[in-house]
Formats: C-alpha cells, sequence, structure tokens
C-alpha cells in the first residue's frame, strides 16, 4: 500500500506529502521518541499522538514512509514546512491510534 492509498483509508488530512507513492511495510505506534528511534522500522507508519518538531527529526532519522497523527492532532504550521522541506510525510487521521492499527492490521 502507499501513503497515498493510506490517505484514502483513514480518511485523513494531508498535512505533508512529499512521496504519496512510498510503499509501507508494516506500523509502528509509540510517541516515547527515543524508542521509536531504535524500533521504528524503514517504511513503517508511525502513528503516534506528538506534535512537535522532534517527530520531523525521528521519523527522518528513522526513514517511516509516514507519520500518522492519531486523534486529529496537527502541528504547527512551520512543523509543517520543516516536514514538506525534509521530505517527510505527515497526516492527521481523526481515529484513535489502536483503530488506526487494527484497520492497517487488516489490510497489510
Amino acid at each position: 500500500m502507499t501513503v497515498s492509498k493510506l490517505c484514502v483509508l483513514l480518511n485523513a488530512k494531508v498535512l505533508s506529502l512529499p512521496n504519496g507513492e512510498r510503499e509501507i511495510d508494516g506500523v509502528y505506534i509509540g510517541d516515547l521518541l527515543s524508542w521509536v528511534m531504535g524500533r521504528a522500522k524503514s517504511d513503517n507508519v508511525w502513528i503516534t499522538i506528538m506534535s512537535n518538531l522532534n517527530v520531523v527529526a525521528v521519523a527522518s532519522l528513522s526513514d517511516v514512509a509516514c507519520v500518522v497523527m492519531a486523534e486529529g492532532v496537527e502541528p504547527e504550521s512551520d512543523i509543517i514546512e520543516t516536514a514538506k522541506n525534509k521530505g517527510v510525510n505527515i497526516i492527521s487521521a481523526p481515529m484513535s491510534a489502536y483503530e488506526i492499527a487494527a484497520l492497517l492490521g487488516r489490510e497489510l
């Protein structure tokens, strides 16, 4: 599944989508940034409620396919601009982290 298809599946709001055709391979859920850096794999979808600038840095370092901000969380506009400049896909979904993961568990 691509990030663009994920956006449709989750009825998500696109915040930063420089590479919508990137393929997704797995899911990681977490809000403790050091854990995400050590455990999320390249091409994973990272589900979080965090919305600070460090999310962009960790997403870039971990090479995740996309950050999904659960529960409709949205970062400030300067963080979105940074994500676009660094090539980090970020979307915001209205569902809980559990609901997103359960849906992805059936689709991936």
